[in-house]
Order: structure tokens, then sequence, then C-alpha cells
């Protein structure tokens, strides 16, 4: 096959987007709304199962750090934190670990219908999304049972929760369309995320700013995002992104890593969607 005809076949194949937004998004939401059903309604105690690991996860933790190493009693809410954050990483890592195989598991719709490539991993996240919404409903409970003030700050949620969409969904492109070449990422993410983990502040607090090692540690976007949520959702005075990163344009290092990664995403992606059915 020349190149010309190669060339031509993969212009006229399924691009990322479409051509038609409202179909694009009408798919997303269709594909979404149908797996968060059959995932947490197709059982009687669905929405109940989806919230046991994070609350089975957070109780190990709690119980280890609080009363075997005696960490976070000088943590304001410290529990209200640690199961804030739980839930966070939480819908993080499902988002990207959903993306790696969403287009593997998809192989028979991508062969035999045309649609936008993209609809696929964006609706793993919009599932992912719902479930994060159902989950925040009891941290939010928690949170006014444990003493936490209702705070116009609150507000905040919305756009570090949006940002932290964006950040999971970047990856999670990257992620889907590498692996349909190398079945190798999945593992390699599996280690990556663990790393990821331990670098976030999920367990323990972001302090002052301090030093170059700190600031380093800042530039993470998971760590950034989960200070400014605690400082926003459970202590006013606890330091958030600006002091926590030592202020001036430490602040935007997260925030152009998060731009930057659904930037690559996105471009990788569009790139290789006309291609992914024929490589699957």
């Amino acid at each position: 096959m020349s190149a010309t005809t190669e060339s031509t076949r993969h212009r006229h194949a399924p691009s990322a987007f479409g051509d038609d937004f409202r179909r694009f998004w009408n798919l997303t939401v269709t594909l979404a709304t149908t797996d968060f059903k059959l995932r947490y309604f197709g059982s009687v105690l669905g929405y109940f199962w989806s919230l046991a690991r994070p609350l089975m996860f957070f109780g190990v933790l709690y119980v280890v750090f609080t009363q075997v190493l005696r960490f976070g009693g000088d943590i304001e809410h410290y529990p209200v934190y640690l199961l804030t954050s739980i839930i966070l990483w939480t819908f993080f890592v499902d988002t990207t670990n959903a993306c790696v195989q969403c287009l593997i598991m998809r192989e028979g719709l991508l062969r035999k219908m045309r649609f936008p490539r993209l609809v696929i991993p964006l609706s793993v996240a919009l599932t992912a999304l719902f479930n994060l919404g159902t989950n925040l409903i009891a941290v939010l409970v928690f949170a006014l049972a444990s003493g936490v003030e209702l705070r116009w700050t609150w507000i905040e949620m919305v756009p570090i929760i949006a940002a932290l969409a964006v950040f999971a969904i970047g990856i999670g492109m990257l992620l889907s369309v590498l692996f349909v070449r190398f079945r190798d990422i999945q593992p390699i993410w599996e280690v990556l995320s663990q790393i990821l983990f331990y670098g976030s502040p999920i367990l323990y607090v972001s302090a002052q700013y301090e030093d170059f090692e700190h600031a380093a540690v800042m530039a993470n976007p998971i760590a950034a995002l989960l200070t400014q949520m605690r400082r926003a959702f459970i202590d006013p005075y606890a330091p958030g992104l600006i002091s926590a990163t030592g202020g001036g344009l430490r602040v935007l290092v997260p925030l152009i890593i998060i731009a930057a990664v659904f930037a690559l995403g996105l471009w990788v992606f569009s790139r290789e969607a006309p291609r992914i059915a024929e490589n699957l």
C-alpha cells in the first residue's frame, strides 16, 4: 500500500472529536451513564460497594497512623483530611487505571462503528466523576459531623476537582493510546502511580514553604490540589497553595504541568485516533 493511499485512508478514518459536538457529547454521556448504572446499580448494594473500598482504605490508614504511629494528633480534623484525600486520590487513580484498557475493552465497538474516538476515555472519566460526586456526599456528612464548619470557601472545591479531572483525563488519554501499542504501559503506570501516591500529601499534610525540596514536592499537581483543598474545605488557617509553594511564579508550576499534560495527551490521542482500530 502506497504512502498516499494510507494517508487518504487515515484521513477518512474516525477522528478524536468528529464534526458534530452535540453527537460527541451525547455519546460521551450515554456511555458514561450506562457504565455507571451497570457498575453501581446492577447489584443490591450498588453504591455502597463503590464507597466501601475508599472507606476500608481510610479505616486501615486511620488506625495505623493515629492509633499505632500516633500521627495526626496535631493536625486539625486529620480524619476528615485523610478521608477527603483518599476519595480524591481514588477518583484520580480509578480514572487513569480505567483509561489504560478502555480502548481495548471497546475493541468491538471501535471496529464496527464510526464515532469520535475521544468519547471512550472521556466517558471513563465522566463515570469516575459521577462516582466521586456520590462519594463526596458521604465526605460532606462526615466533615459536618466531625465539626468542620460550613464556609463560603467550599465553593473552591469545584475548580479544584475540575483541575484534578483535567489532569487525570490528560494522563488517561496518553495511557489509553500508548497501551494499544505497548502493553507494558499498565504495570509501568501501576508503579508510577504508587510513587505518586507516597509523594503526595495524602497521609500527611504540606507545611509552609521551607526549602527547594519542598517546592519540588509542591510542583506535583496532586500535592498542590490536595493542599488547597485542605485550606478551602477543612481548615482556613492551613497553608494554601500560595504559601506552600512559596508564592510568586512557583504557584503556576503545578497549574502549568496540568495544562501541559492535558495538551500533550490530547495531541497524542488526536494523532493516533484514526489508527486506533487497525492497531488493536
